[in-house]
């Protein structure tokens, strides 16, 4: 066996306790969830107060439209990343099973369907409330890379979604039976540690890069820059660390060992590398689009 890393002795739970015969817990998953959304809003509430970050001088959000936003984009977090995994993941399992399609504490959140949900929520409050769409997505895609990263190191503790077996010396050894079940390698099984990967890649630096922009280089001023950076640096981070990823079991079969849901002769994309290119090709749109309006605005 070559040299690994032992998974840390730390459980799904930060706390738990029982309360008149009713076991609570609460969860390292739910507190990235809260802590994320809270770290969102307090920057997004700092990036409106500095007006002279927006086109014109002119932030798209007032501090109080900030904090009525944060329900809407709860409801679109949960609602979306859920209604996600269930469409693009396990949907033969939920049809059969139309019961279990709201059970979110069992686990099954999709990052691609809580994405879509946000977006269709701001952009129904955009227009309730005549706001600016692109400076509105600019400042919500400045705001969740924090989360994302506090999300993939939530999915490390709780032993989840982790990467194909390596023999590299950062390889982790996740525990489980699931986790050990890898063909071909004797003894204890090493995996890529792909959440932290993720974590590293869309949440801590894409995070700092959209800072350094909106702060340093003014890209708030050009409607759409902030919004398409994240989202082609997002595909691009996903689809380069699904080569490692272990893809979702439903997709394994002998005959296509990889998981990839769309293949030919062995060659192929995974689920995530297939919602990823929709993200990587807005992202390049929203981009292009930014900066050619700038350079029209400077003519």
């Amino acid at each position: 066996m070559h040299a690994a890393l032992s998974f840390p002795d730390i459980g799904p739970n930060l706390v738990s306790f029982t309360l008149f015969g009713v076991d609570i817990a609460l969860r390292w998953y739910a507190l990235a969830y809260i802590v994320g959304i809270l770290l969102g809003w307090r920057l997004g509430l700092v990036a409106v107060t500095r007006a002279h970050l927006w086109p014109q001088g002119q932030a798209p959000m007032t501090r109080a439209q900030v904090d009525d936003y944060i329900t809407w984009a709860i409801l679109g977090i949960i609602l979306g990343g859920r209604l996600g995994f269930v469409l693009f993941y396990q949907p033969g399992y939920y049809l059969a099973n139309p019961g279990q399609i709201l059970a979110v504490w069992q686990g099954g959140m999709s990052f691609h369907g809580g994405l879509l949900g946000v977006v269709i929520a701001s952009w129904i409050y955009a227009a309730r409330h005549g706001l600016p769409r692109r400076s509105l997505a600019d400042l919500i895609a400045l705001c969740v890379p924090a989360g994302l990263l506090l999300g993939r190191v939530a999915n490390f503790i709780n032993a989840e979604l982790w990467g194909r077996p390596t023999d590299l010396p950062w390889g982790v050894i996740f525990p489980g039976e699931a986790a050990q079940d890898c063909p071909g390698v004797v003894g204890l099984c090493a995996r890529h540690p792909s959440q932290l990967y993720e974590g590293v890649l869309e949440g801590l630096v894409l995070g700092l890069l959209l800072i350094w922009m909106a702060w340093r280089r003014g890209a708030l001023r050009r409607p759409g820059l902030i919004a398409g950076t994240f989202f082609a640096g997002y595909g691009l981070a996903r689809f380069a660390v699904e080569f490692v990823r272990q893809p979702d079991e439903q997709f394994i079969s002998p005959g296509n060992p990889l998981g990839l849901a769309l293949h030919v002769d062995g060659f192929g994309l995974t689920m995530g590398q297939l919602l990823s290119l929709p993200m990587l090709a807005l992202g390049l749109w929203l981009i292009l689009s930014a900066t050619a309006q700038g350079r029209r605005t400077r003519t």
